[in-house]
């Protein structure tokens, strides 16, 4: 079971990967080192946040404006209310039990889901378990 869901997770962030940089053509622009395409998780680089932390895999500067961030977030909290802004955006549970908020509606789900935030619509994610809830955030800025 454990290596279904380390293959599933693989899956993922190849996924995710390939969002960020084989789809952008202005990556070409710039030159790239293995160094600057390869980001390890380092808890010591971690953001606190008021529930948890955030790491930021990828900031909006890295190529142009698209982001992955992964964010940890206590039992029963939530990194900030429900709310809603002009960029769609993914969530990816990686561990833990999440309510997930979308245009007044809400369901709890389990790791490997994900979730999709349209543009303009209310939406939150928070802390339904009992443990760390730990998620991807995978976002273009404008």
């Amino acid at each position: 079971m454990k290596n279904l869901l380390q293959i599933k997770t693989s899956i993922v962030l190849l996924l995710c990967f390939s969002f960020l940089v084989c789809n952008n053509l202005n990556a070409q622009e710039k030159e790239y080192t293995i160094d600057d395409c390869v980001n390890t998780f380092n808890k010591e680089e971690a953001i606190p946040t008021k529930v948890g932390y955030q790491y930021w895999f990828a900031d909006k500067d890295f190529l142009d404006g698209r982001t992955i961030k992964m964010s940890v977030v206590a039992p029963g909290k939530a990194t900030h209310a429900p709310h809603k802004h002009p960029e769609d955006e993914f969530f990816y549970v990686l561990e833990g039990k999440a309510k997930f908020h979308l245009d007044g509606n809400e369901v709890v789900v389990q790791a490997n889901t994900s979730l999709y935030c349209p543009s303009n619509i209310m939406h939150g994610i928070s802390n339904a378990g009992e443990t760390e809830l730990k998620y991807l955030v995978i976002k273009k800025y404008e």
